[in-house]
Order: C-alpha cells, then sequence, then structure tokens
C-alpha cells in the first residue's frame, strides 16, 4: 500500500508515466474490455428479445420451453433472466468511475449481480441434472464444475467486501465475473471455431459430443480465468513478459471480435 496520501498518490500517477510495458498492458486490456462489452451488450439484446417473445407466446428462443414442464420453464425463466441481468451488470461493476462517483448504487448493483450469479448457477444445476439438456456426462460435469466456481467466487467475494477488503474483494468479484461469462465465452468460442473449419470438426452436431465440446466447456471459463491470473501477477514481472501478455491479450481481443461476429450472425441476429 503507498505510504503517500491519496490525493497526493493520485496526483504523482498523473505526473509520472507509465513504463511502456504497463502501459501497452493497459492498451490491450482496454481494447478487449470495450469488444467484450459490446458482444455481452448483444447478448442481453438477444436474451432478452428471443427469450422475451418466446415467454409472450411467440417463436421459441434457443432453447424451446417444454409443455406442461412448469418447474422447468421456471428455472429456466430464473435462468435466463439472471443471465441477462449478470450480462448487463457486470460490465457496469467494472467501470471505476461507478465505483468512485456512485459507491452506493456500485454496491446495490453488486448484490444484485451476486444474487443473480447465485440464481444462475443452482438453476443451472437443475436444468442439467433434472431436466436434461444436450451432450454427455462430461459436458455435464465441465458445466456444473463451472457452477461450482460461481459459488465459490461469490463467496469469496461477498466475505472480502465485509471485511472491507476491497482490493481483495474486486479480484474476486473479477473472477465471478469471467466465471457467470462462461455461457457467453463458449458461444462465441464455438463460432469463432465454426468460422475456422467451416465445418463441424471435433464434435457430432447431432448428439452435441465429441473432445471439441467438452474441452471447450472447460475452455469456456478456465482460458479466461488464466488470462486474468496473468494479468494480476503481471505487475511482478519483467518487462519482456507483461508484453508477451499484452500480444496474447490482443490477439484475444482480435478472436473475441471474430467470435462476437459469428456469434451475432449466425446465432443470435437470426432470432431477434
Amino acid at each position: 500500500m503507498s505510504a503517500l496520501p491519496l490525493s497526493a498518490a493520485h496526483a504523482q500517477a498523473h505526473v509520472m508515466p507509465l513504463p511502456s510495458h504497463r502501459l501497452w498492458l493497459r492498451r490491450s486490456v482496454v481494447l478487449w474490455f470495450s469488444i467484450a462489452a459490446t458482444g455481452l451488450a448483444l447478448f442481453a439484446l438477444y436474451i432478452a428479445v428471443s427469450y422475451g417473445r418466446s415467454l409472450l407466446g411467440g417463436p421459441p428462443g434457443e432453447s424451446a420451453w417444454k409443455a406442461g414442464d412448469t418447474l422447468g420453464n421456471g428455472q429456466l425463466g430464473l435462468h435466463l433472466l439472471a443471465a441477462f441481468l449478470l450480462s448487463g451488470l457486470g460490465v457496469m461493476q467494472v467501470l471505476p468511475a461507478l465505483r468512485r462517483r456512485a459507491p452506493a448504487l456500485h454496491r446495490t448493483l453488486g448484490r444484485v449481480f451476486m444474487v443473480s450469479a447465485l440464481a444462475a448457477s443452482l438453476s443451472g444445476f437443475y436444468l442439467v441434472w433434472v431436466r436434461g439438456t444436450v451432450g454427455d456426462a462430461s459436458l455435464h460435469l465441465a458445466i456444473s464444475l463451472n457452477g461450482l466456481l460461481i459459488l465459490g467466487f461469490a463467496l469469496m467475494a461477498w466475505r472480502e467486501a465485509r471485511a472491507r477488503r476491497f482490493d481483495a474483494h474486486r479480484r474476486w468479484a473479477l473472477r465471478l465475473l469471467f466465471a457467470v461469462c462462461g455461457v457467453w465465452f463458449f458461444r462465441i468460442g464455438f463460432m469463432l471455431w465454426m468460422l475456422i473449419w467451416r465445418a463441424p470438426v471435433g464434435f457430432d452436431p447431432n448428439t452435441f459430443t465429441g473432445p471439441f465440446v467438452t474441452g471447450w466447456t472447460l475452455g469456456q471459463y478456465l482460458l479466461p480465468l488464466a488470462f486474468l491470473e496473468a494479468y494480476f501477477r503481471a505487475p511482478s514481472w519483467r518487462p519482456g513478459a507483461v508484453h508477451a501478455l499484452s500480444a496474447a491479450i490482443f490477439l484475444a481481443s482480435l478472436a473475441t471480435a471474430a467470435g462476437i461476429a459469428g456469434a451475432w450472425m449466425g446465432m443470435w441476429l437470426p432470432r431477434l
């Protein structure tokens, strides 16, 4: 922690320029976040319009409601509502300006975010193991691990906030955000894979099983979390390693943009 008063440290930060390796890391992170925020906004729009129309009796969304399954449809509705809230609130909670200028709103939205994360995770367990979904047991286990990470990260973020250890709280909250975005990461990664191969390589499209599906279901949250952990540790790295991380994040930004474009054109826009 800085020995300078907050105002003096803030002023010094404006006077002293960042070293080039840290500046490039910041630029790459801002680029990725800007692209991801756009993609999450499009995903939230898709959920609201497609599934909202289905709920009102229109054409079904990506997963149709099942006639007579009141409990299952209720869990699906809860899961989708939570996904919609998480897609929007997650981006807002990351913005430093919101924390600085409206801390009470930040705390309120943070509570809504955590409750939504818990609802998404618990309803997801029901949909996978009780109602049933596509894929085999390996896919279901990979999805369930994501749900367990969400529960664990939410608990740690809440505990650190209660203890007023805000730096630790922000790290756990970011881990939570990346974990709850797994379903979004899966879709853009899947569409990027399809754009590359132009064919269902590594999986059976009829049963939605295969090494790619299982592998990417794990990768949808483990890979982003690995990038996040690297970013947390970058301040202690040598400049060359930080430049390498910046380049990796820049390439990930391009891949994210391509995956979002593929998901929008091939998965979301046709259902709006």
